[in-house]
């Protein structure tokens, strides 16, 4: 890839090429280019230009931008692309590609790709579109390569430059018996290194590990992140071999889920558009349900603090320090929550951890809370001197900050915990609900203590 300034000139260099209708030169300009950002280019270009600069690309080239490209500019290209041209494209896909698209079109577009398939393709095609959308054989390709044990590693070879062409990664292939069970796995790095007389059997990695059709795609991703992975085989219920899961797959996988964990945690719904093409409706609808949720639950501190207008009254001093302790226990919650959300993501954290989890931000919570309520008495001291209740206020302000700072920390440790044990989204508990619960706590223990050391009593 171009570093930026190269990428720059050679983005103004092709549009003024493309102005200027040279073509020729255009050509072999974009030839140097990568898909990306081609498509990239191109999809900043109106529709007459977008077509015209697309058909300038070679075969291979144009497979692989048109599957950079989003799919609104895909279903545009499809629309006014001819039977051949529209042939030509999936030809050159590999086949998760295809489906992968055909899941963005609507209706009328799918019969037109399905129509310009062949009847292979169309037939692998209908059958990896039957799996779940959240399983491992949504997102798998069949174009794989496969071995058998007794072929030697210059037959293996042979085989490869055979039919590796249209195969989407030929470094990690596949040995199988006559009825597709997998057996083992050998790279190419093997076969390189081995005798050319030797056969597969004795230098396959027999010990595989694969995923399962309708496994979670989002498990398999995590796969990849464990063991470095650059494709991993696919298998059913007889383990026989059905298709592999690539790399570029399973970081879309990992993408998607970071995507959703950030709405989530932001107590949003999650949408399958970008932000863009969501409607304004549909991103008011994914939003207002948890903010409902949130705000008639808000009404229950609203309640408690109602119930404590006497000491408002008795000391107004009360109030000026009551954002600050609720901001601060949420501040708290959102950190510890924003920890252990992405600790269980990553494995790290697991269900039976709880006990070792609550010990180690309670210890947090009391270094924090020690260094937050040496500030904010020093704070109150100099700001506050004046006033007769003076050490009152610092003692009630500084043992709410350490009541708060703990509660706060130890529900966003937990909470997300829990949802991973009853097997929820541990997203679900982020700060927006850690928030509201750390409030109303505030508040109680706020109140409590001015009642108990400040001589004022609340309001019934």
């Amino acid at each position: 890839m171009p570093l930026e300034g190269n990428w720059i000139n050679m983005k103004e260099k092709a549009l003024e090429l493309l102005k200027k209708r040279k073509f020729a030169e255009l050509r072999l300009l974009l030839n140097d280019v990568s898909p990306m950002d081609v498509a990239t280019m191109i999809e900043e270009l109106d529709k007459e230009d977008m077509l015209l600069m697309f058909r300038l690309l070679s075969k291979d080239l144009a497979a692989e931008t048109f599957v950079e490209m989003d799919s609104d500019n895909q279903e545009m290209l499809i629309s006014v692309f001819n039977d051949k041209e529209l042939r030509a494209i999936i030809d050159e896909l590999y086949l998760d590609d295809v489906v992968d698209i055909v899941e963005e079109m609507p209706a009328i577009v799918v019969n037109r790709i399905l129509q310009q398939a062949d009847p292979e393709t169309r037939n692998s095609i209908n059958e990896l579109l039957k799996y779940p959308k959240d399983s491992a054989g949504s997102i798998m390709t069949i174009e794989y390569v496969d071995l058998k044990k007794d072929m030697t590693v210059e037959e293996a070879f042979n085989r490869i430059k055979q039919v590796g062409v249209d195969k989407e990664t030929i470094y990690t292939c596949y040995v199988t018996s006559k009825n597709r069970k997998l057996l083992g796995i050998v790279t190419v790095k093997d076969l390189l290194l081995a005798d050319k007389t030797t056969t597969l059997d004795k230098i396959m990695t027999t010990n595989i590990i694969y995923a399962t059709t309708l496994e979670d795609k989002e498990v398999v991703a995590k796969k990849f992140e464990k063991y470095d992975f650059i494709a991993m085989p696919v298998v059913d219920k007889e383990t026989r071999l059905v298709g592999i899961i690539t790399v570029d797959d399973a970081v879309d996988v990992i993408q998607d889920e970071n995507t959703e964990d950030f709405t989530k945690m932001a107590a949003m719904q999650t949408s399958d558009d970008t932000y863009f093409k969501t409607p304004v409706w549909k991103q008011a609808k994914n939003r207002v349900l948890w903010l409902l949720i949130l705000t008639l639950s808000a009404a229950i501190t609203g309640t408690i603090i109602t119930n404590y207008q006497t000491a408002f009254a008795a000391v107004p001093l009360l109030v000026a320090f009551l954002p600050m302790l609720m901001d601060t226990g949420g501040n708290c919650g959102a950190q510890s929550s924003t920890m252990i959300i992405r600790g269980l993501a990553l494995d790290e954290i697991r269900v039976g951890d709880v006990a070792k989890v609550i010990l180690k931000e309670v210890g947090i919570a009391l270094l924090v809370g020690l260094a937050l309520v040496l500030v904010n008495m020093i704070r109150i001291k100099l700001m506050y001197n004046s006033s007769p209740l003076v050490s009152q206020l610092m003692i009630v302000v500084g043992l709410t900050l350490m009541c708060t700072v703990t509660i706060a920390k130890v529900l966003g440790a937990t909470l997300p915990i829990l949802a991973k044990a009853c097997h929820l989204d541990p997203a679900m508990m982020a700060s927006p609900i850690i928030t509201t619960i750390v409030d109303m706590c505030t508040v109680i223990i706020y109140f409590g203590l001015a009642t108990k050391l400040m001589d004022v009593i609340p309001s019934i």
